[in-house]
């Protein structure tokens, strides 16, 4: 049996690129003198009591690696499977380790010979990498890949997770169809982006493709609802109207679920209770985002005796598991590469579980220990600053009421002309749709 034997395993849902990474990291540990063991479907078997190494894992060479970097999906699988107290998530918002399964995991582990690990995924895939470190106590070096489109964990620099760059420019190229075809049939596309908590892939597939507007969590409030969201839409089509375009292409983030704090409202659009995770926010999968938002409008527009052609249009699974673009296939190689070299630690100075990230150029490890919330013992979340120039420049190009809309008594008439209401009556609903970005400081 090698001394030094790695295994690899691919957590939550698909990235463009995690092929690139297992590739890359194999290469390099094979030349280094490790052998490579990839594990199939993440923690589902690894953390079971009938895992079975013959079944459940494969010896990864360079000859059987060395062109799936041009490939999207995984050649390991994945799984959602994670190391998480499912029962204390029912009552509790902080999260702690499943034992049974921890220490199941590291049985397996052992059983193998295991004595380094890479895991790649998001948030709970490193929360769980996490777990399974502070069981071994340093005796098996881990590394973790951060993987996801969302793009949500708090990489330094603002440097993003691989599989975000090939899933905006994925979903820019639908978006881009999808304009063009609302241009020439003179209709409106809802379209829902990936986005659990930040609104990250929503706001750059619309700043790309120069969407009609983008909607993320980050800018309504923890107990937003239904009807104000709808008034942004509606406000923003309204604009675009007496602009002279009865089209447009709204990207929506759907985690703006999460934000909708009108139970009542919600269960009376839906005709049934609303399912809720342990911090009680509405489930995701339960809530038809832009299908409650397109009724809320059509219903709106027919009120005033117009039909309204809105048409939903879901960014999902086709963007996970695309082949990576050159830029994510370079990034890829390079952190399986440093995932390596960090596994190696022959200076001895690096923490025996770190996440890796690459800052200008260079190798940058994260202990894992520093990316926990205190207050959740979860992964900590980035979010979208919608104060930020970054905001701001995707901001500048959407077509939304703004406050001078409002202001200004020649577009407020044809406002709300077109909304066949008084101008007072349509300048007090709109009010809040209204928004203006805050200035940043010393700037006019």
């Amino acid at each position: 049996m090698s001394t030094n034997r790695v295994a690899i395993i691919v957590g939550g849902g698909p990235a463009p690129g995690i092929n690139a990474v297992i590739g890359a990291a194999t290469i390099e540990a094979v030349n280094q003198g490790f052998e490579v063991l990839g594990v199939y479907e993440g923690l589902r078997w690894l953390s079971a009591e009938n895992f079975d190494a013959e079944k459940h894992t494969v010896s990864l060479n360079i000859e059987a690696v060395s062109r799936i970097h041009f490939d999207g999906g995984s050649i390991l699988r994945t799984a959602r499977t994670n190391l998480l107290d499912a029962e204390r998530l029912r009552t509790s918002t902080r999260v702690a380790a499943d034992k049974t399964k921890v220490d199941q995991t590291v049985r397996n582990l052992d059983g193998m010979g295991v004595t380094h690990l890479i895991t790649i995924g998001g948030d709970d895939t490193m929360l769980s990498a996490r777990f399974i470190s502070e069981v071994v106590d340093g005796r098996i070096r881990i590394v973790h890949v951060p993987k996801t489109i969302d793009n949500d964990l708090p990489l330094e620099h603002d440097i993003p997770t691989f599989g975000f760059a090939s899933a905006r420019f994925l979903g820019t190229q639908i978006v881009k169809n999808l304009m063009q075809d609302s241009k020439t049939t003179g209709r409106w596309y809802l379209v829902s982006a990936m986005g659990r908590s930040a609104g990250w892939l929503a706001m750059g597939i619309g700043q790309s493709a120069g969407a009609t507007l983008t909607l993320i969590p980050e800018e309504f409030g923890e107990r937003t609802s239904i009807q104000c969201i709808a008034d942004v839409l509606e406000g923003a089509m309204l604009k675009r109207r007496i602009m002279g375009r009865p089209d447009g292409v709204a990207v929506i983030a759907e985690g703006l679920a999460y934000r909708l704090g009108d139970r009542e409202e919600l269960e009376r659009m839906l005709g049934k209770k609303v399912p809720v995770d342990a911090a009680g926010h509405p489930r995701l999968s339960e809530i038809p985002l832009v299908d409650l938002l397109r009724k809320e409008l059509q219903d709106r527009f027919a009120a005033r005796g117009e039909s309204m052609t809105i048409i939903p249009h879901d960014l999902g699974y086709e963007l996970r598991s695309a082949d990576p673009t050159p830029g994510d296939m370079a990034y890829c190689r390079s952190l399986g590469h440093g995932s390596i070299r960090l596994l190696q630690n022959g200076s001895g100075d690096i923490p025996s579980a770190v996440m890796v990230t690459l800052v200008n150029g260079n190798l940058c490890p994260v202990p894992l220990g520093d990316l926990i919330d205190p207050e959740t013992n979860r992964t900590r979340v980035r979010l979208v600053d919608v104060s930020s120039d970054t905001y701001r420049v995707a901001r500048a190009y959407m077509i939304r009421l703004e406050p001078q809309d409002l202001a200004d008594e020649g577009i407020l008439a044809r406002l709300a002309a077109e909304a066949k209401m008084p101008a007072s009556e349509f300048r007090e609903q709109f009010r809040h749709a209204a928004t203006r970005i805050t200035d940043p400081p010393g700037m006019g």
